[in-house]
């Protein structure tokens, strides 16, 4: 074990608020490809149309069809996938009150599943979903079948389209998700950021707002990021990392 990552394990366990946030790197190693590596999301269209697009609130609106035929294999399959062992140590790191939660930018649950129960979605989710024109809400499950045959899903009550409750692009972020992730960057002592190019504005911004209330931060990311010269640790491997933190701080670990 470096020296360096043992001067982080000893700074968790005496740090009285470690705030972790979390991008697409962490879902990679449960088979979830991330969006802005080489051969990620981003990296080619889909049926021709950019992927940025596809993702933007004026066009689902103009064509919800093609959102939806994209996402049955992106946001209404995730039952496919399992937590990576980066959920499964960060749910057992709350579970042992060393960190108080996560705030992710993943859309994915995963959080969730692996048995977080403090998570901050910056960009929302799909587990919840609303209808266009009369703003009744519906969940996962009410969705994903009509989805996965093909189908926009319609309100049974106005027949407006129904949307997942995952921010787009044109979209604002939710304000309080937003202003909580704040109040908690500016009030933690140790904030760790894994897996996130940290390029997306505003979310990338809170780490920085950690590091200007004086805490001390932790990037963990397999390329650099414009944050990387902030950080008090900085490491490559996510799974190396999880590893050998999960080794030191969780009694009995094997990422069960």
């Amino acid at each position: 074990m470096s020296q360096s990552i043992q001067s982080l394990i000893d700074a968790i366990k005496s740090s009285n608020d470690t705030a972790v946030f979390t991008g697409a790197g962490v879902s990679t190693l449960s088979g979830i490809k991330d969006f802005r590596s080489p051969d990620g999301v981003y990296s080619r269209p889909w049926q021709g149309y950019s992927v940025e697009d596809i993702l933007s609130l004026h066009f689902f609106k103009r064509d919800p069809a093609i959102f939806y035929q994209w996402a049955r294999e992106f946001c209404y399959c995730l039952d496919r996938y399992r937590p990576s062992i980066v959920h499964n140590l960060l749910a057992k790191l709350e579970e042992q009150h060393l960190i108080g939660g996560v705030m992710t930018q993943n859309i994915d649950v995963l959080h969730q599943k692996a048995g977080s129960k403090n998570v901050l979605e910056v960009h929302g989710s799909p587990s919840n979903h609303h209808c266009l024109k009369c703003r009744k809400t519906f969940g996962y499950d009410d969705i994903a079948p009509t989805v996965m045959k093909g189908d926009v899903p319609k309100c049974p009550d106005c027949g407006g389209v129904i949307k997942p409750d995952i921010i787009f692009y044109g979209e604002s972020l939710d304000q309080n998700t937003l202003e909580a992730c704040f109040d908690w960057a500016e009030r933690c002592q140790i904030m760790i950021v894994l897996g996130s190019s940290l390029t997306v504005q505003p979310a990338a911004s809170i780490p920085l707002a950690a590091y200007q209330a004086h805490a001390k931060v932790c990037i963990v990311n397999a390329q650099d990021t414009p944050l990387d010269r902030i950080a008090t640790w900085h490491f490559r491997d996510l799974k190396t990392f999880s590893e050998e933190l999960g080794q030191a701080l969780i009694p009995g670990w094997n990422n069960d």
